[in-house]
């Protein structure tokens, strides 16, 4: 196993996915569309994360740990919605989700991960 460190699609702020050692470490995900509500922004991270897993050579079976950032803890349901419809439940990762003030007024979700290759 190597410990080369790969930066998928950096930028000086940040890099979209750091792998290392056989694991993936995605950035926190926000939505494409902000003018959806909870469960459209959540839905497109999810899209996202599949994605970027699929260019690491992994996929959602393979997540570790999700940490989710929610705008507002009110809406986690709507959230827990498209993470279930989502995720398949023999896989389940170690998740948190967590309230906090997100980059944007219009940002409800965020999601950051933690995969193996």
């Amino acid at each position: 196993m190597s410990n080369e460190i790969v930066r998928i699609d950096p930028d000086k702020r940040l890099s979209d996915m750091v792998e290392c050692g056989g694991t993936l470490h995605l950035a926190g995900q926000v939505a494409e569309d902000m003018k959806a509500d909870m469960k459209g922004q959540t839905a497109s991270i999810l899209r996202q994360i599949d994605k970027l897993l699929a260019r690491g050579g992994s996929d959602k079976s393979k997540i570790l740990s999700a940490v989710i950032y929610v705008a507002d803890m009110r809406l986690k349901p709507k959230m827990d919605e498209a993470w279930m419809e989502w995720m398949d439940p023999r896989h389940s990762p170690a998740r948190a989700t967590v309230e906090a003030r997100l980059g944007s007024a219009d940002t409800v979700v965020e999601i950051m991960c933690v995969a193996a290759k």
